[in-house]
């Protein structure tokens, strides 16, 4: 298949497995043997920490950072790690969609011809890459085995979160193996990279992991960190709030839910700061006070947390 140059990207704010999957997704269809495309990498946001130790490890630059496709004189993207279009690039309406790669719901999407669309509900979109792979015969470099098999640890949070698949635990063992790396040792090694939260302010931390959701006509907000140390975050807990409350104005959010993982001990505490704190209550089932609340077990945004709040906003 002969195109114009085709790109390749998560979604904003991207994680590892936004940057993972888009990475070697971009080099699958580049070197695809049934029609190459001419593809090209790219991101909506520079890398966070864990996303830098994984490209350092494994000896690769972070992706460039644009904007508008039409800037770049591009007019087919395809999206990986993601659908919804306010998370994707700015001009995303004006562009054709070739395809899509994703393991979320499908919402706030459409297009004005058919595509490609491959969306399962596994641990990470790395997952369904490598199997793509697989499909086609194709062979893996290490250092994007690496990069795939690191954004599956980072969403699934080493194979522990609830959004694991059955078939990720085969699809980590096979990519560890051909990044040839200790899984265990390296994941947990890479979920540690992405901690260091002292160094950064409070507008960079409620910033890192967000997505925006439109739940009933409500715009609601929902950010994540991980942690190794939970009362470590809360210690900032006046800080955050004030860079909440100053994202809220600036951005028009009706709701912002932040949620601090403990990647230890699979527990969350979620700040809630907006105009309808009484259905993130009855989201999860607990009480507020002074803005934030336990969840115990919860360390999946996809399955623990915006679920919950769709059905509470939509009650």
């Amino acid at each position: 298949m002969s195109l114009d140059k085709v790109l390749v990207f998560g979604h904003q704010n991207p994680d590892t497995d936004a940057i993972g999957s888009s990475m070697s997704f971009a080099y699958l269809r580049k070197n695809s043997p049934v029609g190459s495309m001419n593809t090209e990498v790219v991101a909506l946001g520079e890398v966070n920490e864990e996303t830098a130790f994984a490209l350092n490890y494994f000896g690769l630059e972070a992706p460039r950072v644009v904007k508008s496709a039409k800037e770049e004189g591009v007019d087919t993207v395809i999206l990986t790690d993601h659908n919804e279009f306010q998370q994707s690039i700015s001009d995303i309406e004006e562009v054709t969609i070739f395809g899509v790669v994703d393991h979320h719901r499908v919402d706030n999407f459409r297009t004005a011809s058919p595509l490609f669309m491959q969306i399962e509900p596994v641990g990470s979109a790395s997952s369904i890459v490598y199997r793509k792979f697989l499909e086609l015969g194709l062979e893996i470099p290490k250092a994007l085995a690496g990069m795939m098999l690191s954004g599956l640890i980072s969403d699934t949070l080493l194979l522990k979160s609830p959004t694991t698949h059955p078939s990720d635990f085969n699809v980590a063992e096979e990519l560890a193996k051909i990044a040839e790396v200790d899984l265990q040792e390296y994941g947990m090694a890479m979920l540690k990279a992405g901690t260091n939260l002292s160094t950064k302010t409070a507008e960079e931390l409620i910033d890192i992991d967000a997505k925006t959701f439109e739940l009933n006509g409500s715009k609601v907000r929902v950010a994540q960190v991980n942690t190794v140390d939970i009362p470590e975050v809360l210690a900032r807990l006046d800080e955050l709030k004030a860079a909440i409350q100053a994202a809220i104005a600036t951005n028009g959010y009706d709701d912002f839910v932040f949620m601090i993982t403990d990647i230890v001990n699979s527990n969350s505490e979620i700040l809630e700061i907006g105009s309808h704190p009484e259905k993130v209550e009855v989201a999860f089932n607990f009480s507020l006070n002074d803005d934030h609340a336990f969840l115990a077990g919860a360390v999946s945004r996809k399955k623990q947390v915006v679920p919950q709040l769709t059905e509470s906003f939509n009650a």
